[in-house]
């Protein structure tokens, strides 16, 4: 059974790849997390793309991936065109902040995006923003220094900087001139789910991509009739996720230990 392809540039990712182990229960994945090169949120365009075609070309050819799940925004902003252009046969699937959906959902108006600055930057995101309804703000917050403290699972830091992050968004509730609605605008994000939801209050609706970016998959697949449909007692104890990484295997690993299960171990590749 030929994987599908899920890559970021460290732990984040794993998030996305949750939706899709419940999403897609018998597929078989390959993670490859970009730590050794990271973080992309902080770096220029030309560095994430040079990464997220070295990644695909690993993927493709050495993995074997039947479908590719861009799990990284910064990564899909930069990088989605040029990687599609390279393999217009292979079902490809990004990531981008959900700006529509919080849009819709939100009933004073407002509504609050934490993101990488290179996503916020980005001309895909600008793009995104201008298509919006007209009549809702959007408060945009670069969060620098997030993505890395959820990466080396560092409590302190991570509270401070959501504690930082959120209070430069404004108001938080229902009541007229407040946000309602924040927007996870980077993967890694959602990790950091709970530190968040504390400081803008329980009335406010936290959006992250897991969900859709599953079930779009799920689509991709079912139009390719590429997903595999397979059951049986036999599968009970296999390895349903490889690991792999450019940087430190210790730090993919804890990560994988707290969020996923039926995962092989994690192996180190140099990946120039």
């Amino acid at each position: 059974m030929h994987p599908i392809g899920v890559f970021d540039s460290g732990v984040g990712g794993l998030s996305v790849l949750q939706a899709l182990r419940s999403e897609l229960p018998h597929e078989r994945f390959v993670y490859f997390s970009d730590a050794g090169y990271a973080p992309y949120g902080e770096r220029d365009v030309a560095h994430v793309l040079q990464r997220s075609l070295a990644i695909g070309d690993y993927l493709v050819h050495r993995q074997g991936v039947r479908a590719l799940v861009v799990a990284c925004n910064t990564a899909t902003a930069a990088a989605i065109v040029a990687l599609r252009a390279a393999y217009p046969a292979l079902p490809i699937v990004g990531v981008e902040p959900a700006l529509k959906p919080a849009a819709a959902r939100s009933l004073t108006g407002i509504v609050g995006v934490l993101a990488t600055r290179g996503t916020l930057a980005s001309e895909k995101f600008q793009a995104l923003l201008q298509a919006q309804n007209p009549k809702v703000h959007f408060v945009l917050q670069a969060c620098d220094g997030l993505a890395a403290a959820i990466e080396h699972d560092d409590a302190a830091q991570i509270a401070a900087l959501c504690t930082r992050y959120t209070a430069n968004l404004g108001r938080f509730g229902g009541t007229p001139g407040a946000v309602d609605t924040v927007v996870l605008g980077c993967t890694h994000y959602a990790f950091a789910k709970t530190e968040l939801q504390k400081r803008v209050g329980p009335d406010v609706t936290l959006l992250d991509a897991g969900q859709p970016v599953a079930q779009r998959t799920h689509k991709l697949l079912d139009q390719e009739n590429a997903a595999n449909l397979a059951t049986g007692a036999s599968e009970k104890n296999q390895i349903w996720v490889d690991l792999w990484t450019t940087g430190t295997v210790s730090t993919l690993e804890d990560a994988a230990q707290r969020w996923l299960t039926d995962c092989g171990p994690v192996r180190h590749v140099a990946l120039a």
